[in-house]
């Protein structure tokens, strides 16, 4: 071979049917599965892909199709179980500079799956790392699947019909619509991968002990006590029957299907128990099991090779070290988890990256009377992540917000994508730990952020996410985004039984920036009639966006018991949301709760915080996200001037033959920002100065950061930041994100600056930094920025080997 062998294009990759494969490079060795594989293909596939019929292969033509260069021929296969089940393959077109034919072949039991969408893009890709433009693929008219294949793909395609055959041109390189393809590709298949673990027929507890109070048992007494509508399998090496269920000695055994594997072994033994549960054709594995990551470098490679085979035989895997998962849709009542608290059916969605918290937060979901449609606890999350929970949550009706618990991202830039379109829909209210160190729990599959706290608070912003700042934030902002409608604005009314509440809420709301109206005090002695009278009014005030209801009872004497009644029918009524803090309650009382058919709280209910401080707070988080909701989505704006071609080949130019950082010259940072249309002045120039900063970070990709260029925004770490590349909209909000923003806008009477050139600026430095993951840091300072325009002064420049493509810009993979 004369290139080694392209490890970088092994990955595991989800199936439409939500099954996973391992895909890889073919290598020499391969030839006796390629034999098999090809000895179990249908006569019609074979005639298919060669347009003949051929029923068997001769040596050599096995060896040819097994032996490549990884450059001019490439092959890659999928695999299931160590089983061969598709192959495609590009060879170079002699004479045709940039030129491959395409070919594929899927074993007849796995057509259907998507294995030649997700090929194509993995060969597409590798194609074009290896310098290929275009693929020309011959497909026969009555192979409508492999023609579709191409067709849907989203390339620019040509097509032509001659001698029969279909001859298909496709330009390789991306388009908005590939890009979208693939996207959406990639939402169905990891939605349904997590609907087959959710919506299980049958469930199998392998170490499902006799002892009480074990792993095993307490997760098998939860199934059953749970009433999971399907049959459960205790799996015991020696007895008879668990906590009263019939035991089996191996899921081998077991007469029937199983859908879900939970397994509470010893972590030495979790291969074996993989290995049978592949066997029988279990479809996801739930570890509940410790000795993994979270003990070392020894339990981290046991995680690994747990991961590595689960995929290999098309399984998904819930932790390790993990507390396990639940769905209360009645349809499957599934409780496959250690806690002995589980809330009642809501509309909450709720993922847990902490096992050993997880007890904690269902506890505190069920004393809210919040309810909640599906919780996943992910443990180490070496598999299943939060990225894979939106991409279920986002279609799905029960589930109208969705709250995470994390303490680490692994693909931050996928979960920036992901939670941006899911914002748009559902509201997202997030914890992140590890504040001040933005480490990673030990056992976790992922690495630390180098990004700043703040930044990292920003990017969430960004992408519609509500982060706050503890659990309990978390529920509070959560009981509200559930039950009750979106704020329209900001404009908020207090109606109130005492002064103290009432000046309480006030200061609360003005300290939120809202827009708040005097309280309306009816006075100690208030009854229903005169919550109802004060709450109609505002109700109907168009000046009113939202309400804060406060209710507590008078120091002497009884008070008026159909107070809440009132409020809770009023409110149900409007479109308003409503808070309230009602005798102190917090969460979902029952007397300001819509009651569904279980007895839980339904659309409607009026949540209750113990303070006024705590209802306005989560007023104003709501406020906030229905802000951005409101706001467009924005575009990425075509930029006149901008030879983004010229910029990559500067860039390879400057980078051909180095493996090391490249502290470009001055001369050839002006030509790289001359590219997108950025000149650089030596002149100087009146104005504000401003510093404007994109670097290729390893877990976010391209961001841009910006602040003013002075000691005092340095001090206050002053600085606003955006992923790269910005639409219209978010370039408009980043000089406006900083503190020091009014000196840019016409502070105590000074002229604004020209901010549409200063957007403009922003909108060219972010999509230079979004094209080029050569650019490790690209920094412009000062900018100075006044009245006639932005002069951009000085420019630093540094180049770094990309350490491979970014993982948004690849082909799909689990991370």
């Amino acid at each position: 071979m004369s290139e080694r062998y392209p490890d970088q294009w092994e990955a595991d990759v989800v199936l439409a049917d939500g099954g996973t494969a391992h895909l890889r490079p073919i290598r020499s060795e391969d030839a006796d599965l390629l034999r098999v594989f090809y000895a179990r293909l249908s006569p019609e596939s074979i005639y298919y892909r060669f347009f003949s019929p051929r029923p068997t292969l001769s040596d050599r033509e096995i060896a040819h199709l097994t032996t490549v260069d990884h450059d001019a021929r490439v092959a890659l296969i999928a695999t299931i179980g160590g089983d061969m089940v598709a192959v495609v393959r590009y060879d170079r077109l002699p004479g045709q500079p940039g030129t491959a034919e395409v070919a594929f072949l899927v074993e007849d039991a796995h057509q259907g799956r998507g294995l030649g969408a997700v090929l194509l893009e993995h060969i597409a890709a590798a194609a074009r790392e290896r310098g290929l433009h275009r693929f020309v693929a011959s497909v026969l008219p009555d192979n409508r699947r492999m023609a579709r294949v191409f067709r849907e793909a989203g390339y620019r395609a040509e097509q032509r019909f001659e001698d029969g055959v279909i001859e298909l041109v496709l330009d390789l390189e991306p388009t908005e619509t590939s890009v979208e393809v693939t996207a959406a590709r990639e939402h169905r298949a990891e939605s349904r991968s997590i609907q087959r673990l959710l919506f299980p027929q049958s469930v199998a507890v392998i170490g499902a002990s006799r002892a009480e109070h074990s792993v095993g048992q307490t997760v098998l007494r939860n199934l059953l006590g749970g009433d999971f509508t399907g049959p459960v399998y205790p799996v015991h090496p020696t007895a008879t029957a668990v906590a009263g269920v019939r035991a089996y000695a191996s899921v081998l055994d077991i007469p029937d299907d199983v859908d879900l594997a939970v397994v509470a072994v010893r972590a030495p033994a979790v291969h074996e128990v993989v290995e049978q549960c592949a066997g029988k054709g279990v479809r996801g594995l739930i570890v509940v099991s410790s000795g993994f990551g979270e003990t070392g470098p020894e339990g981290r490679a046991r995680q690994e090779e747990l991961v590595r085979l689960a995929r290999a035989y098309g399984m998904r895997v819930v932790g390790p070290n993990c507390l396990g998962i639940a769905n209360t849709d009645p349809e499957v009542r599934l409780n496959a988890t250690l806690a002995p608290t589980m809330p009642g059916r809501g509309p909450v969605g709720f993922f847990s990256q902490s096992g050993a918290l997880g007890i904690a937060i269902l506890q505190r979901t069920a004393e809210r009377g919040l309810g909640l449609s599906t919780f996943v606890s992910a443990g180490n999350r070496a598999d299943v992540s939060g990225n894979d929970l939106m991409q279920y949550w986002e279609e799905d009706p029960a589930t109208k917000a969705v709250l995470l618990y994390l303490e680490s991202l692994g693909n931050p830039r996928k979960f920036a994508r992901l939670a941006r379109r899911l914002s748009r829909r559902k509201p997202i209210v997030a914890v992140k730990s590890g504040r001040s160190t933005q480490g990673v729990p030990l056992g976790h599959a992922a690495s630390a952020l180098s990004l700043p706290d703040h930044a990292v608070s920003a990017l969430f912003a960004q992408a519609g996410v509500i982060r706050v700042e503890d659990l309990s934030e978390l529920f509070d902002v959560a009981q509200l985004l559930a039950y009750q409608p979106l704020p329209a604005g900001d404009r908020i009314a207090i109606i109130d039984n005492s002064d103290s509440l009432g000046l309480l809420a006030q200061d609360a709301a003005v300290a939120q920036g809202l827009d708040v109206r005097k309280p309306v005090n009816l006075g100690p002695t208030a009854v229903a009639a005169d919550y109802e009278t004060a709450l109609t009014e505002v109700f109907e005030d168009d000046g009113v966006d939202a309400v804060v209801a406060l209710f507590t009872p008078p120091t002497i004497g009884g008070y008026d018991l159909s107070v809440p009644e009132k409020i809770l029918r009023l409110a149900a009524a409007s479109n308003k949301p409503v808070v309230a803090t009602y005798l102190g309650s917090k969460g979902m009382p029952q007397d300001l709760r819509v009651t569904g058919p279980d007895g839980m709280a339904a659309e409607g209910s009026v949540p209750s915080y113990p303070a006024p401080e705590d209802a306005v707070r989560a007023l104003a988080y709501a406020i906030r996200y229905a802000q951005w909701r409101q706001r467009p989505p924005g575009r990425l704006p075509d930029l006149p001037g901008a030879d983004r071609k010229r910029a990559r080949a500067l860039v390879g130019e400057w980078l051909a033959g180095s493996g090391e950082p490249v502290e470009a010259t001055e001369k050839q940072a002006v030509e790289l920002l001359g590219c997108y249309g950025i000149a650089v002045s030596e002149q100087p120039a009146d104005g504000v100065p401003v510093r404007i900063v994109t670097t290729e970070d390893p877990s976010f990709g391209a961001v841009i950061s910006f602040g003013l260029a002075d000691e005092t925004a340095a001090l206050l770490d002053d600085r606003a930041y955006r992923l790269a590349p910005l639409t219209d909209v978010e370039a408009a909000e980043l000089p406006r994100a900083i503190r020091t923003a009014p000196l840019l806008l016409g502070h105590r009477g000074a002229e604004p600056v020209d901010v549409a050139a200063l957007e403009d600026l922003l909108l060219r430095v972010s999509r230079l930094g979004d094209d080029l993951p050569e650019v490790a840091r690209l920094e412009l300072a000062p900018v100075m920025v006044g009245p006639a325009g932005a002069v951009v002064g000085r420019v630093a420049l540094r180049l770094e080997p990309p350490r491979g493509p970014r993982p948004e810009l690849g082909p799909r993979r689990l991370g």
